[in-house]
Parts: C-alpha cells; structure tokens; sequence
C-alpha cells in the first residue's frame, strides 16, 4: 500500500501545486488500492479540496504526477476520467435540474456501448434495447439505494439525504474501478449518515474508494487507511486508529496539544 505499488488505482507522486506565490500542496503522495477505502481528511484550509481537484484534472499540478496505473494513464482532464474507470462525486450533489431522478441516474452510463446517434434517432431495434437496459440498471440502483419512489420526481422535490444517494447511483452507473467521493457526509443527519456509511462500505468488494472528508467520526469506522493533511502537507498517514493518536494529527486536525 505504499505510494509506488504497482497494484494501485489511484497514485499521487510528490505532488505539488502552487498559485502564484502560494504553494496549495506540497509533495503529496498517496495511492488507493483496488478493495480499498482511503481517507484524505484534514482541517479546513488543508488542501483536501485542491487534490481532489487535482485527481480529477480541474487543476494541473505544478510538479509531480497523478497516475491511474491499470489504465496506464496520468495528469488526465475530467472528460477523460469515465475512460480510465474512474467516476466521481462532488461536494454539491450536481443534479440536471430539469432531469427527473431516473433519468439524472442513466445519464451516468452515457458511456456504455450501445446504439449509434443515428440508431437513437430513428428508435432502432438495438437503440430501445440499450435504453430499456439502461432504465432497468438505473432503477436497480435507486432500489439498492432505497430511494427508487423518487424516481419520477426533479431535484429540486426531493430530500437532501435522497438526493445525495442519486448522486451516488448516477456515478455507480459507469462500473467504475475507482470511486471518488467528495464530502459525502455534508448536509446529511444522523440516520442518513448512517445509511450512506452502510453503502460506501458494501462497495469496496467491487472498487477502490477515496473519501474526502472533514468529519473525521464519519470516516474512522469506514476506512482502511488514513491520509491526513495540513497546510497543504501530508503529516500522517496509516490505519485510522494509529493516526487518531499521531500527535501532529491531534495537533493540526482537532486543535489541541496531545
């Protein structure tokens, strides 16, 4: 599990990115594993927000290389991420407005082989094929989730909670290797955080996870792993219950002296 291992899904090496005179990050470096959960947790103003940017090629890093090793490919622009296996969710749960649930949900697996443009347009055999398909996969998810009697329904008529596991349904529907999960605990209560820790967990049979958090309660029983930043810098990293003790970490991330 170290940041070179051949293995991973997801590496960072050295890192660093810098605006102007700034520097946001300096030599991070992590991996995530395939049936893994990593962590990346720190207090606000750590840079926590600036990797996950980074890993998704909304910013460029200034040095170093994020690399997605069983895709063979690195540094990549966000349209090139389905590609490489890799979905995503974001701190704003992102639906189409005008979209109802479902169809927010099989607009996540845009990038399956199906149909041609020109099959959709003039409704060929293999074209409904592929569409009833793809309705059927999105309402299994909506129903893993336990939100499918939202379907019909728009964003802007459902429940935080219920909108933030669309969220997650849409990015499950590309079968990704790795999933990439940005605050996912904000806004929600005590039962949902429950419910959506419940979930993040049951998918690590099938993917490699990165969690980008500030709850740090949230995270310590889900993951395997710990990658803690301050101030743009990685100063701990190891198993959750390791790191919990770590001096820096209970200096930097909760503000005391240990």
């Amino acid at each position: 599990m170290q940041p070179d291992s051949p293995a991973a899904l997801l590496r960072l090496d050295a890192v660093s990115v810098d605006f102007g005179g700034l520097h946001a990050l300096r030599d991070v470096s992590f991996s995530v594993e395939p049936g893994e959960i990593v962590g990346l947790i720190g207090p606000n103003g750590a840079g926590k927000t600036t990797v996950f940017n980074v890993i998704c090629g909304f910013v460029k890093p200034t040095r170093g290389r994020v690399a997605f090793p069983s895709s063979g490919r690195h540094n990549l622009r966000p349209s090139q991420l389905a590609g490489a296996g890799v979905a995503r969710t974001l701190q704003g749960v992102g639906l189409f407005p005008h979209c109802s649930v479902l169809e927010n949900v099989m607009a996540g697996g845009h990038r399956r082989p199906g149909g041609t443009f020109a099959d959709a347009l003039v409704a060929t055999p293999r074209a409904v094929r592929s569409e009833r398909q793809l309705r059927h996969d999105a309402l299994a998810l909506l129903e893993r989730l336990g939100v499918a009697d939202h379907a019909a329904r728009f964003p802007n008529a459902i429940p935080y909670g219920v909108a933030k596991k669309v969220s997650l349904a849409r990015a499950l529907m590309e079968d990704p290797q790795l999933l990439l999960l940005d605050e996912p605990a904000s806004g929600l209560d005590e039962a949902e955080l429950e419910q959506f820790a419940a979930e993040i967990t049951s998918l690590r049979a099938q993917m490699g996870i990165l969690l980008v958090e500030h709850d740090m309660e949230f995270v310590m029983p889900l993951v395997d792993r710990l990658v803690v930043l301050n101030f743009g810098e990685v100063i701990a990293t190891g198993p959750p219950d390791e790191v919990r003790h770590h001096a820096d970490v209970v200096a930097a991330y909760l503000g005391v002296d240990e």
